[in-house]
Order: structure tokens, then C-alpha cells, then sequence
């Protein structure tokens, strides 16, 4: 059931609502602008109630005449908004000087008061919501049901508006608690799948991989969406990298982990602090390829001093996508990861095949190394080491295992 109970900005920045929320009052403000212009009014507002005050949640006024700040509100029993609403006062007055039952509203004097029209904005569960005001200082006679019907159709509008992004604030609460609930418990687990020479078929890394244990039950890029949504992404995203590498210090020497990345994490300066509980010279960092980058050299400046520690740096699914090219020209990574998309069917797909010689050819030739994705058949590792791959990943070498089963697999080789 819809609550109307209006975000304030700060948390809806918080939440990552701000910009839908905005576009909301945008459209807001425009019906405001039209309705009062064609009636000759001085001020149109849409007011929310709650918790015992009239909020201004959009405003259009006259230029040079009345100051009404969104946000702004007073108590609710001394508008004309709520006594509208609960019928003590009409939707269309011409001259509040005239009426009684308005002159006993301070606001009528003090402002002063003269031509009122409002409508309630009744949600669609029969609750009010606020109101749909109109009105000048000066009284007009000219108002008609005319023009209270009219203002009747904006309100209805606006009420599609409103319903609409509260419908969004209830989603974006209730993802940020499902977030939140991961963040603070033992939601996030980590799993490690073994990278492995080819040549020698043992495990030279362990890329961490997230895996989310609450309800709904979903993949992990679904979670870091939702979180990225509601302003939570980076939180997620270091939480992921702190908790894979608590445990690195129990593998064996040269043997690294592999940490996925965005670089909007790499870009905000959490990357530091979440790479302390590591040892950097263990650590590879998988630039993701999902996102276009606007500043390489800050990207570079950001990686620089880490790298010059020891950390390694993989760019993700290579010839999924244009991104991953960009990483690998401007980053130079010491790794490259060959999509799964690629991988699969290699061994008899010539095109494939054709594209990854030519990965291949590259990364030699700019000093990297490339990594097979998602091997599954021994038909697929034959043909990659055929084409001179040197690592690989997959269900064949290796499935997603907890850490004391990578340990294992470790102590068994």
C-alpha cells in the first residue's frame, strides 16, 4: 500500500532517487506554470501533508511576487489545504475577504488572501495526499466551475505523477533494506574458482566471486545492480574485495586472488582501504567492461601508486564489448581475460577461433597475458592451447569453491 509520506532531498540523493524524483517535479512544476498563467493567479503549489504540516513539494509563481520554497511548510490546521480538503472551506473561493470561515485563518489577512482555488489529491487508495492550489492576493469573480474542473483534470495528473514516484521511493527503500541486510550480516559470501596454467595444470590464481545467501534469489550482477540503484554500489562492491581477501594469507606463496572491480570504485578512492587487508603483489584487480570511462588518466593516476606496490591489473571480458578495448589500450593490464562468449565452441567455430588468435597475437605483443574464460570441454582446452592460451578458467578446471575447498585443492597438487 502506497505511503504518502514525501522523501526530503538529502535522502533521496542518499538513495539514489534524486534524479527520478526530480524529473517528477519538473513535470510538476510545468502543470503549476500552465494552470496558474491561464487563470491569472499569483501562486500554484502542490502541498503534501504529513506528519501534521503542508510541505510545498513543487511551486510555480508570478515573477517578483510571492516567496514559496519547496520544502517549506507550516502546520497543517492553519492552511486553507487541509480545511479544503476535509470540506470546512470550498475548492473555489473568489474573495476570501468575503468568507467567514476563511477569515478565521490568519493567513488570510496576513498574506493577504483573495481569489482560492484548490483541489485534493486523493491517491488511488482514497488517502489525501495534499492539495492542488491555486490563488492571488487580489479577488477574482471571473473563477467559474469552469475553471474548477479544469484545475480538477491537472490535479489528476499530478496525483499520476505523485503516485508514481512514491511507488519509486517504496521500491528504492526496500532495495537499499535488502542491500543494507547484506552489508551489515552474513548475507555476502565469497567462493573462489582456481585459474590454472594449462601447460602445467596447476592453479597459478583464484578469481572471488560473490554469492548473495538472502531472499530473492538471484544472480550476483542483479545484486550489485540494485545496489549501484539506491547508492550502494561502491559499499557493495569493497565490501566483496575485503571479505575475498581476508583470506589470501592461507594460500600459498605466488598464488594470487583476482578481484572483480568497477571503475567508479577505482574512481571514488575506496580502492585503497579495501585492498589493506591484502598483500598487493597477490592481489589482480579485474577491471569490469560494463562501464564506459570518462577520464583514463585519473583511472591511471588512481592505479599508479598500486601498481607500483605489486598489484596486477586484469581487464574482463575481452570482445564482449567496446569498453574492454578501451581498458586494454589505456590501461596496459597484465592480464587480459578472453570472454566466455569466445571460449565457447572454439574448437569448432572459425570465427572464434580467428578472433582469439588475434587477442592473442596482441596481448604478446603488448606484453600481456591472456586468461581463457568458462573452458568446459576438453575440445575447447585442446584448441586454446593449440592457439598458444597459457591460462584458463572454467567448470573444466575448476568450479566456484569455498575457501577451505581452494585451500584443498592447493594442498592436493
Amino acid at each position: 500500500m502506497i505511503q504518502p509520506q514525501p522523501a526530503k532531498l538529502g535522502s533521496m540523493l542518499r538513495d539514489g532517487l534524486a534524479p527520478e524524483h526530480e524529473r517528477t517535479n519538473d513535470a510538476l512544476s510545468k502543470l503549476l506554470h500552465v494552470i496558474r498563467t491561464h487563470l491569472g493567479m499569483e501562486a500554484a503549489f502542490v502541498s503534501s501533508f504529513e506528519r501534521g504540516q503542508r510541505l510545498f513539494q513543487a511551486v510555480d509563481t508570478e515573477p517578483g511576487t510571492l516567496s514559496l520554497p519547496v520544502g517549506s511548510g507550516d502546520p497543517l490546521e492553519d492552511s486553507y489545504c487541509v480545511r479544503v480538503s476535509d470540506g470546512r472551506l470550498p475548492e473555489l473561493i473568489c474573495d476570501a475577504q468575503q468568507l467567514p470561515a476563511a477569515l478565521e485563518l490568519a493567513a488570510t489577512r496576513s498574506v493577504p488572501v483573495g481569489a482560492h482555488l484548490s483541489i485534493p489529491l486523493r491517491l488511488s487508495d482514497g488517502r489525501v495526499y495534499g492539495t492542488f492550489c491555486c490563488f492571488s492576493r487580489q479577488p477574482d469573480y471571473s473563477l467559474n466551475t469552469r475553471d474548477v474542473e479544469l484545475v480538477r483534470s491537472f490535479a489528476d495528473v499530478a496525483v499520476s505523477l505523485i503516485e508514481r514516484d512514491l511507488v519509486a521511493q517504496q521500491d528504492a527503500a526496500e532495495s537499499r533494506r535488502r542491500v543494507q541486510s547484506v552489508l551489515s550480516g552474513d548475507g555476502l559470501r565469497i567462493v573462489y574458482q582456481p585459474i590454472v596454467d594449462l601447460e602445467s595444470a596447476r592453479i597459478v590464481g583464484f578469481e572471488s566471486l560473490a554469492r548473495f545467501a538472502p531472499l530473492p534469489s538471484r544472480t550476483p550482477d542483479l545484486w550489485f545492480q540494485e545496489a549501484s540503484r539506491v547508492g550502494l554500489g561502491h559499499a557493495l562492491e569493497t565490501r566483496a574485495i575485503e571479505r575475498a581477501l581476508m583470506l589470501d594469507g592461507g594460500l600459498r606463496r605466488g598464488v594470487y586472488v583476482a578481484c572483480n572491480v568497477s571503475p567508479e570504485v577505482v574512481l571514488s578512492g575506496a580502492l585503497p582501504e579495501a585492498l589493506c587487508c591484502g598483500e598487493l603483489s597477490r592481489i589482480v584487480l579485474e577491471i569490469t567492461e560494463h562501464s564506459t570511462v570518462e577520464d583514463y588518466l585519473q583511472l591511471e593516476r588512481v592505479l599508479r601508486p598500486l601498481r607500483d606496490r605489486g598489484m596486477r591489473v586484469s581487464v574482463d571480458d575481452a570482445g564482449a564489448g567496446h569498453s574492454s578495448f578501451r581498458h586494454i589500450l589505456r590501461l596496459r593490464p597484465e592480464y587480459i581475460k578472453l570472454d566466455m562468449s569466445l571460449t565457447r565452441d572454439i574448437d569448432h567455430d572459425h570465427a572464434r577461433r580467428a578472433l582469439a588468435a588475434a587477442l592473442i597475437g596482441f596481448a604478446r605483443e603488448t606484453g600481456s597475458e591472456l586468461i581463457a574464460e568458462g573452458v568446459e570441454t576438453a575440445a575447447e582446452l585442446a584448441t586454446l592451447r593449440e592457439l598458444g592460451v597459457h591460462k584458463g578458467q572454467g567448470y573444466l578446471l575448476g568450479r566456484p569453491a569455498s575457501f577451505e575447498v581452494a585451500q584443498g585443492l592447493l594442498d592436493a597438487e
